[in-house]
This record gives structure tokens, C-alpha cells and sequence, in this order.
């Protein structure tokens, strides 16, 4: 049994690889430009959707079969063809090359997996069930995807906004840490999420102003 190291990698401006043309490629190619990934698409036949990423100039598309050399310079390459053979070769070719790869719906054909993610700005949550149960990793996204709805990302830039004022308010590292805790404790994100800004912003500056006082 293999024990994935979750990680979370910086693709920007890496080129990305991307071995076939239809509905899986796509949702390979979207979560590689969501990352803003430099990616290239190499397949015999590509879907509209692909082509006119291409047309956009979001992707480099090449139409033409896959070939042994494809993977020259890629960070990471992704096999996404219904051919056993090609997927094997760029699994291959990309373990010469000490490239990360991944095979769609091959697990030994990997050196790294895509848990199931719930994106809300620069919030990230990742689900993996190591490969065991695609279906429960979905199943749980989805409940995510409703325990944090899109304007969450509202509300973390504005807990960034609050994180700033602790760092220039309370110098010192530990007491900074004591005060976000307590306001993480005492409903500073039910506050954002009940849309009550100002009362909000009240307890942190009054954690501020406790914080000062111990000193």
C-alpha cells in the first residue's frame, strides 16, 4: 500500500504535458491552467473545447501522435489517451527523465495522484483516498463545496486583512499567535460568514488592545 506525501506545487510557468485530446485531457489541461501552468496538448485528435483553447492561445496543441522525446523539459506530464501502449510509454519515458507523471485511471502508472479539490480563491481543500474510492473522495467534495461556498474566498482575503493588523499591532511572535487563536476560537469566521464586517473587525481590535494591555 502506497502512503501519497500531500504536497501543493508552484506550477507557474512549468511546462505541462498533456498526452491525449478528449473529456479526460480537458479536465486535466483546465486544472493545470488554473494553476497557470505552461502547457502543452499532444494527441491525434483533440475535442473542440481543447482546440479552442489552443485558438485562445492558452495551450500549445499539437496534433500528431505521441513520440518518444515529448517529454523533453516537462515538469510534470500527464498520460490521458484510451491507448494502454501510449500511456505506458509516457509513463516510461517520463520515469527516465525523472518527470512528475500521471496516468488517468492507472494508479501503478503514477508517481503522484490528484486528490479531489475544492477551490474558493487561494483557499485550497484536497481529498485523497489513495486511490481506494474515487467516489467517497467526490462525495466529500461536494459536501465541502457546500460547507464553503464561493464567497468564501471573500472572507479569507479579509482574515488576511486581519492577520496584517495582528503582525503590525503585537510585534512579539507568541502573544501575535495567542490572540489570532482566541479570535479563530471566538467565531471571528461565523462573524465573515454572517456578513458582520464591522463586528468583526471590533474583535480584532479589541483582542489588539487586550494583547497591548498584558504587555
Amino acid at each position: 500500500m502506497t502512503a501519497y506525501y500531500p504536497v501543493a506545487l508552484d506550477l507557474r510557468g512549468r511546462l505541462c504535458v498533456v498526452i491525449g485530446g478528449g473529456g479526460v485531457a480537458e479536465r486535466k489541461v483546465h486544472g493545470l491552467l488554473e494553476c497557470n501552468g505552461r502547457v502543452r496538448v499532444i494527441a491525434p485528435k483533440a475535442s473542440p473545447k481543447l482546440r479552442k483553447m489552443a485558438l485562445d492561445g492558452l495551450v500549445n496543441l499539437e496534433v500528431r501522435q505521441y513520440r518518444t522525446g515529448d517529454l523533453a523539459g516537462a515538469f510534470l506530464a500527464m498520460g490521458a489517451t484510451d491507448d494502454p501502449q501510449v500511456n505506458d510509454a509516457v509513463f516510461q519515458e517520463a520515469q527516465e527523465k525523472g518527470i512528475l507523471v500521471n496516468i488517468a485511471d492507472a494508479p501503478s502508472r503514477c508517481n503522484f495522484i490528484l486528490p479531489a479539490t475544492v477551490r474558493r480563491g487561494d483557499l485550497t481543500i484536497a481529498i485523497n483516498t489513495g486511490g481506494k474510492s474515487p467516489a467517497l473522495a467526490r462525495q466529500i467534495r461536494e459536501d465541502l463545496e457546500e460547507q464553503f461556498p464561493p464567497e468564501f474566498s471573500r472572507h479569507l482575503e479579509e482574515l488576511a486583512c486581519y492577520r496584517r493588523l495582528l503582525r503590525e499591532s503585537l510585534p512579539d511572535p507568541a502573544r501575535r499567535e495567542t490572540a489570532w487563536r482566541g479570535l479563530m476560537a471566538g467565531g471571528l469566521v461565523g462573524l465573515l460568514r454572517r456578513g458582520e464586517n464591522q463586528k468583526a473587525l471590533g474583535l480584532v481590535q479589541d483582542a489588539v488592545a487586550r494583547a497591548g494591555d498584558a504587555r
